[in-house]
């Protein structure tokens, strides 16, 4: 399995330039897991600092819209996205170690995830920078995407609002 967990590291963003050595190093400290379709892995507001890497299946990540006003009814988790083999989530978790801004539910059956404990992440990154200099510049990369996108959507939601108020 350990070969197969550095094939699919490899093919991740947030691992991209790292050496074959360096793959080998974030794939030994990797728990995979097989889960079903609803498994919840990780919820709201609660704590947790795993990274996860989607190597088979998809996720759905879901939000709950009362949680931004407490003048809203509690409603009905909405689904923002969902990630599928290849993507991460949890990164966030390895820069400020605060709660989850999601709940995210498997949508597969058979999904298979790499579990990837902060603190050991972190020491293997302290032993060798040159994998995690390369490894947090892969990380602020991905979180500039999704933050770039998230303006998008709520651009487009503004947009929306404005026009039909008019």
């Amino acid at each position: 399995m350990q070969q197969s967990i550095t094939a699919i590291l490899s093919l991740t963003d947030i691992f991209d330039n790292l050496s074959p050595t360096q793959l080998e190093l974030v794939a030994s400290i990797c728990e995979s897991g097989t889960y079903n379709k609803g498994d919840i892995l990780l919820t709201e507001n609660e704590s947790s600092t795993e990274l996860y890497v989607i190597a088979r299946g998809g996720v759905a990540v879901l939000m709950n819209p009362s949680f931004v006003g407490a003048e809203l009814p509690e409603q009905e988790s909405v689904m923002l996205t969902e990630l599928r083999q290849g993507q991460v989530f949890g990164e966030v978790a390895l820069v400020d170690q605060g709660i989850r801004s999601a709940t995210i539910r498997v949508s597969q059956n058979n999904s298979l995830l790499l579990r990837i404990p902060r603190d050991r992440l972190m020491l293997l990154c302290d032993t060798y920078p040159e994998l995690g200099y390369k490894l947090m510049k892969n990380v602020a990369a991905d979180l500039a995407f999704k933050i770039r996108n998230t303006d998008l959507t709520v651009r487009q939601y503004q947009l929306m609002l404005s026009q039909s108020k008019q």
